[in-house]
């Protein structure tokens, strides 16, 4: 049975997720301790972190291709 068409291509998504993993992850690398913080604090340190270095998208971008999440072909990035 042929999968319904979403509204936003998985692709996108998995490139948002794989960028705000990264900037989360560049987050606690910057000795902040997940444990020891709010949540909400640390997502909104690693968006403050994604808008400094939209540069994450390109990498996120390259990663979900390589790793088969999405096709090779040129995607629209929101900024």
């Amino acid at each position: 049975m042929p999968r319904a068409k979403s509204l936003f291509p998985i692709g996108t998504s998995a490139v948002k997720v794989l960028a705000r993993l990264a900037a989360r992850n560049a987050v606690k690398t910057q000795g902040v301790r997940v444990s020891h913080v709010p949540y909400a604090q640390i997502i909104q340190r690693a968006n403050d972190y994604l808008a400094a270095h939209p540069e994450l998208y390109a990498q996120a971008l390259e990663r979900a291709q390589r790793e088969g999440m999405i096709d090779h072909y040129p995607m629209m990035m929101e900024r």
